[in-house]
């Protein structure tokens, strides 16, 4: 099963390979991934990083991680949305106002992060029968 399954991926892979080059789009294709690259290196990299030294002495660390983690995929998901602003010729396409329930989404997240750490404390402090 393990040839089969790599001998299909690899016959997936040279089926791309050749789409990519004689399609003619090598070149958007490397200039995507090169800005995939600075953008990683440059910027998410070093940010995850600070934060992580940042967040070392917090008491809640996990918590937060686990948000911050949940407000990138929220953010990751909505890209498309944030990255193309204004109104699509069809309506119907984007009906909803998906900025404002991106920050609804990251202020739930932020809400429930802030509350999680508090009724721990709070279960540790009520008395067990």
């Amino acid at each position: 099963m393990r040839i089969v399954t790599g001998a299909l991926g690899l016959a997936l892979m040279t089926v791309g390979a050749v789409l990519l080059v004689t399609g003619g789009q090598l070149k958007d294709v490397a200039l995507w991934l090169a800005g995939a690259i600075v953008l990683h290196d440059g910027i998410v990299a070093p940010l995850v990083l600070g934060v992580g030294l940042l967040l070392a002495a917090v008491p809640a660390r996990g918590t937060v991680r686990g948000a911050l983690i949940v407000a990138g995929c929220l953010t990751v998901v909505a890209l498309p949305v944030l990255l193309r602003p204004g109104t699509p010729k069809n309506t119907s396409v984007l009906p909803l106002d998906y900025v404002r329930n991106w920050l609804l989404a990251l202020a739930a997240v932020a809400v429930l992060t802030g509350l999680l750490p508090a009724a721990r404390w709070i279960w540790r402090r009520v008395p067990r029968r």
